[in-house]
């Protein structure tokens, strides 16, 4: 005969032979005194639906003895989220891992792991007593929305609304290139609408460095020729590579030369981005001056709805690699919708790319800061891929 559980709080007491019978076989609960166990209310509600619990009574005398189904309605309706974390709870234990709640007084919960993490599963072969753990697992429901910061190091479990799971690995760490190419001590353009033309740019700036795009066509008799997005354009004058001859306003405009000079290219250049792009032009400037500092080549992203494509080893354009990563450029405080967050990594890992996020801050400032403002700013990176636990 199988035993019976008794609620207690918001745990589930076992007595006679569970100890052995649960917690030493098959790494539910935790210990009490003697062969006494308590499961947490998921664990509870795994043996009941396997059989191995004959019932729990709720009464406050004892009584009232349910099975699973009542079980898991008062669960659902006494435990936040409750059924999501079910369901990937007994996943879990179906792919052959040991769970605990990532919570004190269970075994997982002296684990260094954040609020937010539901459940940590431990290493096949391991139990809660041996404590390897392998993945401290969020439970996330498809229409909950969490925070960017801070995800890294967990696996997160997207629950969808017919009761699938998806699973997702979330790293941190840098994107670290092996270009070697140093632009020249000085180029020239004039400052367009909404990118700079670099008229006589030396050949290896495009075919060493990878910047820009050359103005080209069929028996064009106009040369070295370079066309630079604004990020680019920004980057090379912040470094105090590009100056300006000239700069074109809005439709209509005739150009001002010297103008452009005023309160330096950098400025100029920034100040246009901020006028085509908004507050967004320097997050995707900060971002796009990491790339090139850690030797890697961001070029854009536009083809894959992201900001940045990455090359880490740039020889020559005639020898290119294929691109390893999709950069997003996300505020430090974004919030994903698992939506969002399933077709940025879905679309990734079709072009057998990685999906990397950059969480920025970047401080507000006038346009005479806007270069260093960038340059300063904090990003971090985060990786997120598809996982089968």
């Amino acid at each position: 005969m199988q035993p019976t559980g008794h609620l207690r709080g918001d745990a589930v007491h076992v007595a006679g032979d569970a100890r052995q019978r649960f917690h030493d076989s098959g790494g539910y609960g935790r210990p009490l005194d003697g062969d006494e166990i308590a499961l947490s209310r998921v664990e509870a509600a795994h043996l009941l639906f396997r059989g191995d619990l004959s019932g729990v009574a709720i009464g406050a005398d004892g009584d009232g003895e349910v099975g699973f189904e009542r079980f898991f309605v008062e669960s659902a309706a006494a435990a936040d989220r409750f059924a999501v974390r079910y369901l990937v709870y007994a996943d879990l234990r179906d792919r052959g891992f040991y769970l605990s709640p990532a919570r004190e007084p269970w075994p997982g919960g002296d684990v260094d792991a954040p609020d937010a993490v539901d459940f940590v599963a431990y290493e096949r072969g391991s139990t809660p007593d041996t404590g390897n753990v392998k993945y401290p697992v969020q439970v996330v429901g498809e229409r909950e929305s969490l925070p960017a910061a801070g995800l890294a190091g967990r696996t997160l479990a997207v629950v969808d609304e017919e009761s699938d799971i998806t699973y997702f690995a979330a790293t941190g760490g840098v994107i670290s290139g092996a270009t070697d190419y140093e632009p020249p001590d000085r180029l020239t353009g004039v400052l367009l609408a909404d990118r700079v033309v670099v008229w006589d740019a030396p050949e290896g700036l495009y075919e060493r460095g990878f910047y820009g795009q050359p103005l080209t066509g069929r028996a064009a008799a106009v040369e070295g020729a370079v066309q630079l997005s604004l990020v680019e354009a920004a980057s090379l004058a912040a470094d105090g590579v590009l100056s300006l001859s000239a700069s074109v306003g809005t439709a209509g405009d005739s150009p001002s030369e010297g103008a452009a000079e005023a309160d330096g290219p950098a400025a100029a250049v920034v100040a246009r981005g901020r006028d085509v792009e908004g507050e967004r032009f320097d997050r995707r400037l900060a971002v796009y001056k990491r790339l090139r500092e850690a030797d890697a080549v961001p070029k854009t992203g536009f083809k894959f709805g992201a900001d940045f494509r990455t090359y880490l080893d740039v020889e020559t354009v005639e020898d290119l690699p294929h691109s390893e990563h999709l950069v997003r450029v996300v505020e430090g405080d974004h919030r994903f919708s698992p939506r969002e967050l399933s077709l940025d990594v879905r679309l990734a890992g079709g072009v057998r790319k990685e999906m990397v996020f950059a969480l920025t801050a970047v401080e507000g400032g006038d346009s005479g800061g806007g270069s260093n403002t960038a340059r300063d700013a904090d990003v971090e990176w985060l990786s997120i891929g598809r996982l089968t636990p």
